[in-house]
């Protein structure tokens, strides 16, 4: 089982859905000073209770490991993970561990991020590229995707793996048959780690994830 989705958050009420999330994401809502990141952090939680509701996934109870990887307590075997950019949110839920990243696609990006922090192979295909900025992104959420997989997040060191995009996309010397999926929404990049080969990514209206 698997359901990737996402949602454009920036005509989300605020007084509606605070009202439909729990005590702890309302602690964390209100901790936000501005209103785009008070919807960016109301919307990931409404979409993800919305597809485990569809999934009959009812009253989940999360925590969070070691790492602040949240996960579902009274439901081990379900799996989860958000994330979040400028007016989208995404959400990837499973029944094997994942991760998911989406990323506004900014065409100013400072290209020596990758050539500082990427792994050398893959500074090379991005600037040797018909549109750097563009495959920049490509590999951007696709190693954020399996940082987050990992339940490491940014422990772990994004030029300690090497991303391969070609007509398959796939973690060099992977042992662990990973499967990523990329795909481009509008402006924005969205990718998937998991063990399952994700096809179909949903678009949800606002409306529908309160």
């Amino acid at each position: 089982m698997h359901r990737l989705a996402y949602c454009n958050v920036d005509d989300l009420d605020l007084t509606k859905g605070y009202e439909l999330v729990s005590k702890e994401r309302k602690d964390k809502i209100n901790h936000y000073r501005f209103d785009k990141d008070k919807k960016l952090s109301c919307g990931a939680y409404l979409l993800l209770k919305k597809l485990l509701s569809e999934e009959n996934i009812t009253n989940p109870e999360f925590k969070y490991g070691k790492y602040d990887k949240a996960y579902i307590s009274n439901y081990p075997n379900i799996h989860f993970n958000l994330s979040h950019s400028r007016k989208i949110v995404a959400c990837l839920i499973s029944d094997k561990v994942v991760g998911v990243d989406v990323e506004y696609i900014d065409h100013e990006i400072d290209l020596d991020i990758a050539k500082n922090y990427f792994f050398h192979e893959e500074y090379d295909n991005i600037i040797n590229s018909k549109n750097p900025p563009d495959e920049f992104f490509n590999y951007w959420v696709l190693k954020e995707s399996y940082m987050k997989y990992t339940g490491l997040g940014f422990n772990l060191s994004l030029d300690s793996f090497t991303i391969q995009i070609d007509d398959d996309i796939k973690l060099k010397n992977d042992e662990n048959g990973i499967k990523f999926n990329l795909f481009d929404i509008g402006e924005y990049k969205l990718a998937s780690a998991s063990k399952y080969d994700i096809r179909k990514c949903e678009k949800w209206d606002v409306n529908d994830i309160y």
